[in-house]
């Protein structure tokens, strides 16, 4: 088996997380009452044991702004004790003024990575998070963006294909930070418009060489664990970007509502494997262990 690491999944008292504790509200991901609770470290340990990842790397859970520092903290503490995880990407707010205040409070985390903001918005209401379309290319956000090579930290790029044109403009003019887009680039729907809409939007991105994509998540749309799906998105993307630029990521505990992490990296696997040893190397390894360094 393929050694693996997940390059994003998620841990989270439930007491921190503001969206955890309110109503509930629409999300990309549906319902979402199973996971209104805590998720600790030993239930992701229970939940991939035996799935060959042996590294994970942990992405930011919207706990309230004001305790960004807190929740690295939390993850550093996490790692301290228990081994995992092996590199954390935290928050900051990339619309302030200056970001350099919330990065030098958060750099003395030996496991920072990288940071996400999301910052995706859609014509469907329920998928919206930024507060425009075009909040990428914000002057505050590109300004914020760019200190990020000063610190050696990469971003997540978290955007529907609409604003892939705006999300190459940060992209392209951050050359020496890596971006990762999350979930693929986060397809939709199997319609025809749709499908060519989101290839569009990863080979818009593909122009620039640091840009990489995250194959998770890629349940979000449909709830439910589709290997026809995950092999359509996977095929695509090593097309368009190359293994080389492409990551396993179990989006975990979200994928939990509709599947177990079993089943989820077993799809996951079957269709890289097609690809050959060298795509599942770096799909599965050498990408995340590149771009995150994981301890």
């Amino acid at each position: 088996m393929q050694k693996t690491i997940d390059a994003h999944f998620h841990i989270w008292r439930q007491q921190d997380q503001p969206w955890l504790v309110g109503p509930m509200v629409p999300r990309i991901f549906g319902p979402y009452e199973p996971i209104r609770r805590d998720y600790p470290i030993e239930e992701f340990l229970a939940d991939q044991q035996g799935s060959g990842v042996e590294k994970a790397v942990y992405v930011q859970t919207n706990w309230a702004k004001e305790d960004f520092e807190k929740e690295v903290a939390f993850l550093q503490k996490t790692a301290d004790e228990t081994g995992w995880p092996h590199a954390i990407v935290g928050y900051t707010d990339m619309t302030v003024d200056d970001i350099r205040p919330q990065i030098d409070r958060l750099k003395k985390y030996p496991l920072l990575r990288g940071v996400r903001m999301q910052l995706h918005w859609h014509e469907t209401p329920a998928f919206r998070f930024a507060t425009g379309p075009d909040q990428v290319i914000d002057p505050r956000v590109r300004a914020n963006v760019a200190r990020l090579k000063d610190y050696g930290l990469s971003f997540d790029l978290q955007l529907f294909p609409a604003q892939m044109t705006d999300g190459l403009t940060l992209v392209g003019e951050n050359p020496e930070t890596n971006f990762i887009l999350t979930h693929a680039g986060m397809l939709t729907g199997m319609d025809q418009e749709t499908t060519e809409a989101w290839k569009a939007g990863l080979r818009t991105l593909s122009a620039a060489p640091n840009g990489y994509a995250k194959l998770s998540g890629l349940g979000t749309f449909v709830h439910r664990n589709d290997p026809a799906l995950i092999a359509y998105i996977v095929d695509s993307a090593i097309e368009i970007l190359g293994a080389d630029h492409l990551m396993f990521g179990s989006n975990f505990p979200i994928e939990k509502l509709w599947t177990s992490h079993a089943e989820l990296i077993k799809a996951h696997r079957a269709a890289v494997a097609k690809h050959g040893p060298a795509a599942e190397a770096d799909i599965f390894w050498n990408t995340a262990g590149r771009i995150y360094r994981p301890a």
